[in-house]
């Protein structure tokens, strides 16, 4: 058993109650804390396996015990004792705090923390603090009905779903920016912290400002297992994992063992020793004007898995090892020997000491637990909507293009945007409340006029030759997307606003990160108490179709299909064609609640279609036709439908509508746009969806349409496969046919070119094949003359590259 106070020279002397020489726990304090970590570990295993007797008032039978047995002991009782602890010097320093619990395996230890401390109660009222609260409280768990074994959305305090590892720590500094007066603890399992995102987070203390910023002290908790195998960072040597920590940039503060009164008090002392750091380093930066770069302390807790839980199984060893990571006694209601011994394990607690006849906690369990907003369960940094405040967004005319007819001008639709993000993060300096994040793509992205309104976040070293550092940037960028995700979810989740802008290819990277982000979203919708957040907005760009100098490593625009196969509730996916439906959908994305918004827009010049008034209209539709590019004279109905979505695919209708007008001007065209790429879907399948008689109505049911789409042909197919002109529905898209070429011979290559388009026209509209043979040749022939053109030029046809709208 140790602490550990060992301090870098970097690292403030601490003082008073931290020092461990000067700050013994008092007895009774030892005995109150105690009491809370035994009632805490008595209600988990409650949680685990009963649904009747709470108290054991009666000899324990098997109908007692769930018939299905599920969780997550072995983390629980390391969580336990963090709670406590926490609890301890929140109460005594008058501290704001919330608590990430990065084993989301132990949430019977997180809920049981919550409902001693009675925001458990207050959330949900039929759970009362006494005997039959407490029956309720254990049967619900991992049970039909009730909630989920991991720390989840329905808990009071959490702000991260345990189902997936990886992210905690990155949420916590999230949670931590622009909150000065916050203290985010977070406890990372030893199997987490072998992911890696987890690995990649540490470097987050590069980028905490201890001027403007709360702090986060990470608790890595070492009990030397996962589930069936021993952990990496558990297995090595002490000075190894520090080097590994200091290398990080933190100072470690050690405590080990088995002991529980020695433990507690170790614990206490690390506590003290991190939080009078802590102090330290925020009074340095804040009223000394200090710009060194902290070395934050780490608490490494190293204690047994499954600490307290039975000893020994079946002749085989349980507590300390893998076997007690989930059900340690796993045939209660079948093996008498297992009932013993559980019920020998529940009254190892003495919970005739802990909770009163009524089933209430005794004072001494109490003693510890701070009070009101100050209580982890009922922090309102927890339930972020709370806090949320309506972002000071600028008016779209100031930053919108002119139009006086489409297809005239040009502009780079990011860049446009990029002086209304550039508005929106000056009109928040003071409040401080929106952060632009990103893997260093910020520039690259066409954003860059954010810069003279806020710096890059940096607290490293910083040369002259560097452009944009700044000690309180609020412009996040890292190469690690599992970063930036975790940053900005983080962000969000404790009541602020925020952007994610990204290359298109490489969101992919954090697919399984945005899976949980979602799922917390759709269960979150269902409980009233938790009000809504900002929404998590992504700006994809540097696209499919533009990746001319990287090729076919940075050409996927599979982002929205994963997307789209998520609650339809809390997705949405929005393509605009130029400039100003960009500044349009970006304003209603960051107006929103609750959602995940995905915006594909490019960098590159591209044509301007329609003006500000007519671009909030068209979005607001989703999909509409534009008649100004079809040949419609509305006195009968459309030979073709020319569907696009996407800004390149539009450039393509709109160039193959010109030449069926100019090659085939009898025919009638419509040309339709889609926006929101929802509205294709049932309207009982989606919010956004079209009800049949709309679409019909828009596409026909009976005419060849050619949809033109951003990304992989088969998602519009599966959007639509319902309606009834199915089976008239051509659609082109990215084939995976990608590499180092021209912008032309991109779209050439999958087959989505304009030539291409009108040779589809001509193959699918009755009467055209041998009407217009003639015509489908000059296409075909084209396409050939563009194939030699760009190996003898190495640039497009300049047909293409001077091709404008003259309709």
């Amino acid at each position: 058993m140790s602490v550990d106070t060992r301090q870098e020279s970097a690292s403030p002397p601490a003082s008073g109650r931290g020092d461990p020489h000067l700050a013994a726990l008092a007895d009774d304090e030892l005995r109150t804390l105690d009491a809370h970590w035994r009632a805490a570990n008595y209600l988990s295993v409650g949680q685990i396996y009963l649904m009747a007797n709470p108290l054991l008032t009666e000899p324990l039978r098997p109908e007692h015990v769930k018939p299905r047995l599920l969780g997550h002991w072995g983390t629980s009782p390391g969580l336990n004792l963090v709670y406590t602890h926490l609890n301890r010097v929140i109460r005594a320093r008058g501290l704001d705090a919330l608590c990430i619990w990065g084993p989301g395996h132990g949430g019977p230890a997180v809920v049981a923390g919550s409902w001693l401390e009675g925001s458990y109660t207050e959330t949900y009222p039929d759970i009362t603090r006494d005997a039959a609260g407490m029956a309720r409280l254990f049967k619900q768990f991992s049970f039909p009905g009730g909630v989920p074994s991991h720390v989840a959305p329905e808990t009071p305090g959490s702000i991260h779903e345990g189902g997936e590892l990886g992210y905690s720590l990155s949420h916590a500094y999230g949670a931590a920016f622009d909150n000065p007066g916050l203290l985010v603890a977070c406890v990372i399992g030893d199997g987490e912290a072998e992911t890696g995102p987890l690995a990649a987070s540490w470097h987050s203390d590069k980028f905490l400002d201890p001027v403007h910023d709360g702090a986060v002290l990470p608790i890595l908790h070492l009990n030397g297992y996962k589930i069936a195998n021993p952990t990496v960072l558990a297995r090595l040597p002490e000075p190894e994992l520090d080097d590994l920590l200091k290398g990080y940039g933190h100072d470690p503060i050690h405590v080990t063992g088995d002991d529980p009164a020695t433990v507690h008090r170790a614990m206490a002392q690390a506590m003290d020793t991190a939080l009078d750091r802590i102090t330290a380093f925020r009074r340095a930066a804040r009223e000394d004007g200090a710009t060194e770069r902290p070395r934050w302390p780490v608490i490494v807790l190293r204690t047994p898995k499954g600490w307290t839980g039975p000893a020994e199984v079946d002749g085989l060893p349980v507590e300390g090892t893998w076997r007690s990571h989930q059900v340690p006694l796993a045939a209660v209601r079948d093996n008498p020997e297992h009932l013993r011994q559980l019920e020998a394990w529940l009254r190892s607690y003495r919970p005739e000491e802990l909770f009163d006849e009524d089933g209430s906690p005794r004072p001494d369990v109490l003693a510890c637990v701070p009070e009101g907003a100050r209580r982890l369960g009922a922090t309102p940094h927890a339930n972020g909507g709370l806090l949320l405040r309506e972002l000071p967004l600028p008016p779209l005319e100031r930053y919108a293009v002119p139009v006086d007819k489409p297809g005239a001008t040009l502009h780079e639709p990011t860049r446009v945007l990029g002086d209304m993000v550039e508005d929106l993060m000056r009109g928040t300096t003071d409040r401080r409340d929106f952060r632009l994040v990103g893997p260093d793509e910020t520039a690259s992205n066409r954003l860059q006029a954010v810069y003279a309104a806020s710096g890059k976040a940096w607290q490293a070293e910083i040369l002259d030759v560097d452009e944009h550092l700044d000690r309180h940037g609020r412009v996040m960028e890292i190469l690690s997307e599992h970063t930036c995700q975790g940053w900005l979810e983080g962000y969000l989740l404790t009541g602020r606003h925020g952007l994610f802008s990204c290359y298109e290819a490489f969101v992919h990277i954090v697919d399984s990160m945005v899976n949980q982000h979602i799922k917390w979203l759709r269960v979150t919708r269902r409980l009233p108490w938790r009000v809504p957040i900002a929404s998590l907005n992504y700006l994809l760009t540097s696209h499919v179709w533009r990746q001319d100098h990287n090729g076919f490593s940075h050409q996927d625009p599979g982002f929205v299909d994963h997307i789209l196969n998520k609650s339809p509730e809390a997705v949405r996916v929005y393509l605009p064609p130029d400039a100003n439906t960009l500044l349009s959908v970006a304003d209603h994305a960051l107006r929103s609640r609750d959602y995940v918004n995905v915006i594909v827009a490019g960098k590159q010049p591209c044509f301007d279609w329609l003006s500000m008034e007519q671009a909030r209209t068209h979005c607001a539709r989703g999909a509409g036709i534009w008649d100004w590019a079809g040949t419609e004279d509305g006195s009968r109905e459309p030979d073709v439908v020319l569907a696009c979505a996407g800004d390149v695919p539009t450039q393509e209708v709109l160039a193959a509508a010109q030449l069926l007008r100019r090659h085939l001007p009898q025919l009638a065209v419509r040309v339709v746009n889609v926006v929101d790429i929802a509205r294709l879907m049932p309207s009982e399948e989606h919010p956004h969806g079209m009800s049949d008689f709309e679409y019909d109505g828009l596409f026909t049911t009976d005419k060849p349409v050619i949809f033109a789409y951003h990304g992989y042909p088969w998602l519009i197919h599966r959007l639509a496969y319902r309606r009834t002109g199915h089976p008239h529905l051509h659609v082109r898209g990215y084939k995976e046919i990608g590499t180092t070429t021209t912008p032309f011979d991109m779209v050439v290559r999958n087959d989505l070119d304009r030539y291409r388009l009108v040779m589809d026209v001509i193959d699918r509209v009755p009467g055209l094949a041998v009407r217009a043979a003639a015509v489908r040749q000059r296409m075909e022939d084209a396409r050939l003359r563009h194939h030699d053109w760009i190996r003898e030029h190495g640039t497009d046809l300049p047909e293409v590259t001077d091709w404008t709208w003259d309709g």
